[in-house]
């Protein structure tokens, strides 16, 4: 089979072509190309039986008729998330989606916590100040996490990594999620209300669904803690930014950490120091000083790469030997 992968960086490289190197997957034939997959650069695919696209891409209608049309059987998701993929079109153009369901859940939740440390306790500020030696403290108050109550919203396989570091420094965790994880034995679970009410820390850890589409939004803002810290690792339009934005302004949140964000698509993963931002939300967020983004990174670690990419060649593997894995969608 032969695979073409869109949206490639340097990284995406290395750990799939060590794969390849390997001599396991003799039988696989990859093509690296930078364009992210779109309507646009879809019919790139003409000739290839399968293609490899992340979360930041465009598969909608449009983008899988026309892989249809180039001869594509697959598609490999070297990710979680598949809402950004019509799955009814995929489905009924006969094209096989199959995604990475687990790769390193503890990456994405230490990643959360890294973001609520460094909002919390105003790292990213700091840095700046000692680097220009200002050792003043002047602005960099933060609060103790110990003794409050951590609220995880989704306790999954990250959900779940989260509420365990938020346990282990000494916080009382309670958990929102149609399905309780029994595994998690000091979690106690609530009503979403009341776990709006009751968090010092709230931390999104859902999928992104019709049902759940802006769940943080002006209502459920209110709800909240005055002081809260919200931190988004999942999905950016969990939250209705303008929102957010007027929460900030409201001084409802001691701090926000988002890795995540509705403006994303386009953005993320791209270079974009030397042009003016056509939206204004994300320069807004990011003029408040109590405000930590970063560009969708949770995943990215060595342990993290390694399994994507390890699981995403396992999937065409089983595609072309005509083997159910329990991947497919």
């Amino acid at each position: 089979m032969n695979i073409l992968f869109f949206g490639t960086k340097s990284y995406d490289r290395e750990f799939f072509q060590k794969l390849i190197g390997s001599g396991a997957y003799h039988d696989l034939e990859i093509t690296f190309i930078e364009p992210n997959l779109t309507p646009e650069t879809a019919r790139l695919a003409e000739g290839f039986e399968a293609v490899c696209a992340f979360v930041n891409m465009d598969l909608c209608e449009k983008t899988i008729r026309t892989l249809q049309k180039c001869g594509v059987k697959l598609i490999l998701m070297r990710c979680a998330g598949f809402n950004n993929v019509d799955l009814e079109t995929a489905k009924a153009c006969g094209i096989t989606v199959m995604r990475v369901p687990g790769y390193s859940p503890e990456a994405v939740a230490e990643h959360a916590m890294a973001l609520v440390l460094t909002a919390d306790r105003h790292m990213h500020k700091a840095y700046i100040k000692c680097r220009e030696n200002n050792f003043n403290l002047a602005g960099l108050m933060g609060v103790n996490l110990y003794g409050k109550t951590a609220g995880i919203i989704g306790t999954g396989k990250i959900g779940a990594a989260m509420a365990r570091i938020c346990h282990g420094f000494g916080m009382r965790v309670i958990g929102y999620d149609v399905y309780p994880n029994k595994s998690l034995d000091f979690v106690e679970y609530v009503d979403f209300e009341h776990l709006l009410s009751e968090s010092d820390l709230i931390s999104l850890h859902c999928p992104l669904t019709e049902e759940n589409y802006h769940l943080i939004n002006k209502d459920t803002i209110q709800k909240m803690k005055d002081g809260v810290i919200l931190v988004n690792t999942s999905r950016g339009a969990l939250i209705k930014t303008e929102d957010l934005i007027q929460g900030i302004r409201d001084g409802k949140f001691f701090a926000v950490g988002l890795d995540v964000y509705e403006e994303e698509t386009g953005t993320v993963y791209e270079d974009m120091s030397d042009r003016i931002l056509e939206h204004s939300t994300m320069a807004r967020l990011l003029s408040f000083p109590n405000v930590m983004v970063t560009s969708h990174q949770g995943f990215f670690t060595q342990e993290a790469l390694q399994a994507i990419s390890l699981t995403t060649m396992d999937n065409a593997l089983a595609f072309v030997e005509g083997r159910k894995n329990g991947n497919e969608l």
